[in-house]
């Protein structure tokens, strides 16, 4: 009865797009081919290659960063073999496309140049051994974002190729998003049709709390959503979606339980201290409405069917969520990815839709695609 209900599960996910898939650079080794000269004596010299450049955001053996099925079994890193991700997700739900948002130390390197460099290896990476192996695949671009000019380059290197469908950046870093230092970013980024993927994670250049450096992963996992908050507020209140009107966000692994209150909080101020942002020339529910969409895992409430709905009610509008299972973290049991009974029209909407209203090159790639066959 379980196999046939989770049978049922699978088939109801088929043309997915699943927006958060993780894979893993198994070891710095395999990004040598894609460094140049310089860089590879560099990884020598320097003992690069002795680092663990997996983000501390997620440590390997945290239970929620890999779920027990999913673990390799030759204790390699979760989310490092394009075969297993397609046996997990990618064939089993039959998905359409999956975006990958590679978490790895490359951006968070302290010197701009290394972290320039390594982007780009990752990058290339990236397009061999993924989305040359998989044409359902799809990735986001990784930058060195604390240094615009080179994170700009990166953006323009991969501008052609319309399988890169996002900009990746981590939601703790140097500086507030909305700050006008990044906005060339915005701008190309604009230009070019891809969203902003402001991913859950630190480059821990700051504690990751608010008041202080926490004792605990915990700690650290649930503040997480405060610094989505403190983000979203800065790209409204700085004029970021004012100055870039066909700029789209899309919060990654953030939870969706604070919204309604962050947007609550955020309209009711609004109103009392606008003439000090009289560029924001709307409520913030309203320019969120407009721009910021959220990936659907974690859904962290104790009835998902229900926070989902009520966030629904509360921002009127079904166009927010994004499907994703986040792989390979741990964010939901068998396949369960959505819960069960949500309105059809919702359904299909996060399923697809949804995405490819806000990834435009998707649209591109599959037309790309039907040329080819």
């Amino acid at each position: 009865m379980q196999n046939a209900q989770a049978a049922g599960l699978s088939a109801g996910l088929q043309g997915a797009i699943d927006c958060d898939l993780h894979p893993a650079v198994p070891s710095m080794a395999v990004l040598f081919p894609y460094l140049d000269e310089y860089w590879r004596e560099m990884v020598s010299v320097r003992a690069l290659d002795r680092l663990n450049l997996s983000l501390t955001s997620y440590p390997q053996n945290a239970p929620l960063s890999c779920r027990p099925d999913w673990l390799p079994g030759d204790g390699t890193k979760a989310g490092a073999s394009l075969a297993m991700m397609q046996d997990h997700v990618i064939d089993r739900y039959k998905l359409r496309f999956g975006i990958l948002n590679c978490l790895y130390g490359a951006q968070v390197f302290h010197s701009e140049d290394m972290a320039a460099a390594f982007c780009r290896a990752t990058n290339d990476w990236i397009r061999d051994e993924w989305l040359g192996r998989d044409p359902r695949l799809r990735a986001s671009i990784v930058i060195p974002a604390h240094n615009t000019a080179l994170a700009v380059q990166e953006i323009e290197r991969r501008a052609d190729d319309f399988r890169f469908v996002q900009v990746l950046m981590l939601v703790s870093g140097e500086v507030t998003l909305g700050r006008r230092q990044l906005w060339p970013i915005y701008k190309l980024a604009e230009q070019l049709n891809l969203p902003i993927g402001i991913h859950a994670g630190s480059a821990y250049r700051y504690a990751p709390t608010a008041v202080g450096w926490p004792s605990y992963y915990v700690e650290d996992y649930i503040a997480q959503s405060a610094a989505f908050e403190n983000q979203l507020q800065s790209m409204i209140s700085e004029g970021v979606f004012s100055k870039f009107p066909d700029l789209k966000v899309v919060a990654i692994e953030s939870g969706l339980t604070w919204l309604s209150g962050f947007i609550w909080r955020a309209d009711k101020t609004w109103k009392g201290v606008r003439a000090e942002v009289p560029w924001v020339t709307r409520a913030p529910s309203e320019i969120l409405r407009d721009h910021v969409r959220l990936t659907a895992q974690p859904i962290d409430a104790a009835d998902e069917r229900e926070a989902i709905l009520r966030l629904v009610d509360h921002l009127k509008s079904d166009k927010l969520f994004l499907f994703s299972t986040d792989y390979p973290h741990w964010q939901f049991d068998g396949d369960e990815v959505l819960p069960a009974s949500l309105p059809e029209t919702l359904t299909r909407n996060i399923l697809s839709d949804n995405a490819l209203a806000t990834y435009p090159r998707l649209s591109k790639a599959d037309q790309t695609m039907e040329i080819a066959r």
